[in-house]
């Protein structure tokens, strides 16, 4: 078993590479509950509210809810994200890290952010004038 901290660590770093190459903005909420799949959408949409997702000028965040318990991955996103990527990218963030839960949930997490990395950097390139509007540390309840 990784240590917690290692694993943050990790997904934090890999947050910071994806951000590195859009103006998007990603989080990670892991949730040691096990919703099934209508309910993690449901507190997806709901945390990312409550985190105030919906900030950066582009309207492009994303927030990926992982409940490795009941293997579970959902995805909230942001107006112009929904828009531009559809369900097709919610889908193709599912399937990449389907695999991996719930035995190597710190696996699902990354391949899942690799999957949501590649079309936002496509369609919400990074430019010279963006910083990091959200923090990038992993959340946890």
């Amino acid at each position: 078993m990784i240590p917690q901290q290692e694993t943050d660590a990790a997904i934090e770093a890999a947050i910071r590479e994806a951000e590195d190459h859009t103006s998007a903005e990603i989080r990670v909420f892991i949730t040691r509950h096990a919703p099934d799949a209508a309910r993690a959408s449901e507190e997806a949409a709901r945390h990312f509210q409550r985190l105030t997702m919906p900030r950066p000028p582009m309207r492009n965040a994303v927030l990926l809810y992982v409940a490795p318990a009941s293997s579970q991955v959902a995805v909230a996103a942001d107006e112009a994200v929904c828009f531009q990527l559809g369900k097709r990218f919610f889908n193709s963030i599912q399937r990449a890290a389907a695999p991996h839960l719930p035995h190597d949930a710190p696996r699902a997490i990354l391949e899942a952010l690799r999957a949501t990395a590649r079309p936002l950097a496509r369609r919400f390139p990074r430019s010279s004038f963006d910083r990091d509007n959200l923090p990038n540390a992993v959340l946890r309840d």
